[in-house]
């Protein structure tokens, strides 16, 4: 992660947007007197951080995944064409 201090951020502000589409998965931290105080990030960052903060708050949700997770690491699979087949019943 990218730090910055405040002041520094005031200088490149204009410049985060390219620094941040150069690694779309990584945010800029903004320090004041050495600590962060604000995250500077793409917007498909941010969307895909609160979709996941929106999933693990959903109980159900968590359990789904859990369970499609360990469904999967056993060899539970199902092919493309069968998923096919059993939308079109």
């Amino acid at each position: 992660m990218t730090q910055l201090s405040i002041t520094a951020a005031r200088t490149t502000f204009l410049a985060m947007p390219e620094q941040v589409a150069k690694a779309p998965e990584h945010a800029i931290s903004i320090t004041k007197k050495g600590r962060p105080v604000l995250a500077v990030m793409s917007w498909d960052f941010y969307e895909s951080l609160a979709e996941t903060l929106d999933i693990f708050g959903d109980p159900e949700l968590t359990t789904a995944l859990r369970t499609s997770i360990a469904e999967m690491e056993a060899g539970q699979l199902i092919d493309h064409d069968e998923v096919v087949a059993r939308i079109r019943r």
